[in-house]
């Protein structure tokens, strides 16, 4: 009798987003991911020009948010940003658009 080994299923790297903080700095765009499971992402946006606008950062933050929710957890999700508060800070609500019937998460 041959026993299979029983394969856990791993979390996913990255969790549910649910907010996104964008900060303009002197050295370029910075962002933080906060998570449903209460984890955050954060870094430099990747392939935004340092004089890039705000317009220009918010899609690339959102469209990063979009593409780790499906590639980790099979999810589309929407990226509502908020009227800025203060100059060079700005903030997104996350919610999950819609979820595949066999979607992990």
């Amino acid at each position: 009798m041959v026993r299979r080994k029983r394969e856990k299923k791993r979390r996913p790297p990255f969790g549910i987003p649910k907010g996104i903080v964008l900060l303009a700095t002197p050295e370029g765009w910075r962002h933080s991911v906060l998570t449903v499971e209460c984890g955050m992402l954060c870094g430099p946006l990747a392939g935004v020009p340092v004089k890039a606008g705000p317009a220009e950062a918010r899609a690339a933050a959102a469209a990063m948010v979009v593409g780790l929710a499906h590639e980790f957890h099979e999810i589309r999700v929407d990226v509502t940003w908020d009227p800025p508060r203060e100059p060079g800070s700005w903030t997104a609500q996350i919610t999950v658009a819609s979820t595949p019937p066999n979607a992990r998460g």
